[in-house]
């Protein structure tokens, strides 16, 4: 199995074109993935720069036949002209996907920020691993306070997930609103977390639950302890941030790290300012 995630932003690269075809190009160039995890697609958002408000969600998904598209809108708005426009995430998955869940994430107010609203997509696939929940999130990057309250409700929400795989013992299966899907405590969790490895909240997401939950570990860490994570923004765009850094990671429960092979970070594509990150399981 192999999953790459990245923020895409909007499709833009670092000469400021946006274009999502080249974005699927290098995505497959990396690696012939089964699992495509993006943060910041764009629909009908002109404003963007370098867009035309083309609704990349659609898009991106036509350009991967034989996928499912699993996309989430952390803003769905109404347009001037009436229509809506959505930002948000999107996985695309090889695997059959058993069940999806879009969950809002907490937006506490914070008076001296500028924010917006923050999603969390959860997809069990089933995959020649077994169930897993493929997550993706983008968190809140300009309010440290917003990003606290989602991280609580990641973890939560990781926890709740857990106690159903491991407790529930009613099982329909009417095919109904009630049909009970496959449940897995297996978990990847991917996104731009807005924060750097040393950042508390970084060890706070890998911190023990209860019994029943896995904990989530740094997969990068897992297979290269001791070793810095390789930049993951800022690499290439200069003009936006003043030095390279990370703030991409990808997290796997406890109990799928024995599958973890192989994790690589793309240094090379300047598709977009965040590079890509390419995780095998096996």
């Amino acid at each position: 199995m192999k999953l790459i995630t990245w923020n895409i932003q909007w499709c833009r690269g670092c000469d400021g074109r946006v274009d999502p075809a080249r974005i699927v190009a290098h995505a497959r160039a990396l690696a012939d993935f089964d699992v495509l995890c993006l943060q910041e697609v764009a629909a009908n958002f002109p404003a963007l720069k370098g867009s035309q408000g083309e609704n990349q969600f659609e898009i991106l998904a036509k350009l991967l036949p034989g996928f499912t598209p699993i996309p989430g809108a952390a803003v769905d708005a109404l347009a001037p002209d009436g229509s809506r426009r959505a930002f948000g995430n999107l996985i695309l998955s090889r695997y059959p996907v058993l069940q999806a869940l879009r969950i809002l994430l907490p937006w506490p107010s914070d008076p001296q920020a500028k924010t917006m609203s923050r999603m969390l997509i959860e997809a069990t696939l089933d995959t020649p691993l077994g169930p897993i929940r493929v997550m993706t999130t983008h968190l809140e990057y300009f309010s440290a306070t917003q990003r606290v309250a989602q991280v609580e409700a990641i973890r939560a929400r990781h926890a709740e997930a857990c106690a159903h795989a491991t407790r529930d013992l009613v099982r329909d299966s009417s095919h109904g609103p009630f049909h009970s899907y496959a449940q897995a405590t297996a978990a990847i969790l991917t996104a731009d977390f807005n924060f750097k490895p040393e950042d508390p909240l970084h060890a706070r997401l890998q911190a023990p639950i209860n019994e029943e939950t896995p904990a989530f570990v740094d997969a990068w860490q897992h297979l290269h302890p001791g070793q810095p994570h390789v930049h993951t923004n800022g690499v290439y765009d200069r003009k936006q941030w003043p030095a390279p850094h990370t703030c991409d990671f990808i997290f796997v429960s406890a109990d799928l790290l024995n599958r973890v092979r192989a994790f690589r970070v793309d240094s090379d594509t300047q598709a977009s300012d965040h590079q890509p990150l390419l995780i095998e399981f096996a």
